[in-house]
């Protein structure tokens, strides 16, 4: 039985810019650690490895987002610059506040608009931005409440 998603998992090359990121856009970083050994490639399929994760979480405490950055074994695909049709991973959402002044401190850390943001039904401001390395990401300001 199901008791709550964890975590989403994004393999990222630096992890220090990654971090810096969403930490602009408002998570915490709970813990930073290497996960190495036999074991650990148990788990993944990956036999042998080597990678630095480092736990991000939301200001409510209840998401989180595990940032990986592998060192061994050496990553051997890049889906980062897929657009939003690809299959696959396609994208974390956030529900955020004062969108345009966030998108402009994410901006300046080398955020990408992907399209504009729109209003969808009076409900929601939303918008697409490629974020560090290209990672896409969603973000959604309620209206009116």
């Amino acid at each position: 039985m199901l008791l709550q998603m964890h975590n989403v998992g994004i393999v990222v090359e630096s992890l220090d810019t990654a971090i810096a990121f969403f930490s602009e856009l408002g998570l915490s970083l709970e813990g930073r650690a290497k996960v190495e050994g036999e074991w650990a490639g148990r788990v993944t399929g990956l036999g042998d490895q080597e990678v630095e994760i480092a736990m991000m979480v939301t200001p409510d405490g209840h998401s989180r987002l595990e940032l990986c950055q592998y060192l061994r074994p050496a990553v051997i695909a890049d889906h980062r610059k897929a657009p939003v049709n690809a299959l696959g991973y396609l994208r974390v959402m956030f529900s955020v506040k004062n969108l345009d002044s966030l998108l402009t401190r994410l901006q300046a850390l080398g955020a990408e608009l992907v399209g504009e943001v729109v209003n969808y039904e009076n409900v929601y401001r939303l918008c697409y931005i490629r974020g560090p390395e290209g990672i896409l990401i969603g973000l959604a300001e309620p209206l009116g409440s």
